[in-house]
């Protein structure tokens, strides 16, 4: 779930500088800037969603209380983006982990009964006959270009 929202772009520059509580031509300074990128229509008109709105509240809240500059406050976002994106990347690379995890218990506990079966008179003979190899695994990371 997105902390900043709903990313449908909804809103007209007028509405969205309502809920914002800026002056519409802020808004549209704040798009030249990259501050916030909202949706662009057919005619290439700014349509805001809830997230844009929310991003505008921020914006305003580190200027106003913060005393942050435009400059300082886009900085801000982008490494909040960063955080956002790295806690997904760690979460996938979480569940990946705990899968390998399962399936190397999984073949330990396989290997297992059949190193008892062989031991107890099962089939097999010899020495290193107990170890069967069960399921060959590789491992790919993966990492974004440029970014190391």
């Amino acid at each position: 779930m997105d902390p900043f929202g709903d990313d449908t772009p909804v809103y007209v520059i007028s509405v969205a500088a309502q809920l914002s509580g800026l002056h519409p031509q802020t808004l549209r300074t704040y798009d030249r800037m990259g501050l916030v990128s909202p949706g662009r229509t057919a005619g290439r008109g700014r349509r805001y969603s809830m997230r844009d709105i929310v991003m505008l509240r921020e914006i305003q809240r580190l200027s106003q209380e913060e005393g942050v500059n435009l400059s300082g406050i886009k900085h801000i976002l982008e490494l909040q983006r960063d955080n956002v994106r790295l806690r997904e990347e760690l979460a996938k690379a979480h569940a990946a982990l705990e899968e390998l995890a399962n399936e190397l218990e999984s073949t330990r506990s396989v290997a297992a009964r059949l190193a008892q079966q062989r031991r107890h008179g099962g089939p097999g003979g010899g020495p290193g006959s107990d170890l069967v190899p069960i399921r060959q695994t590789s491992v790919v990371v993966w990492h974004e270009r440029g970014r190391e």
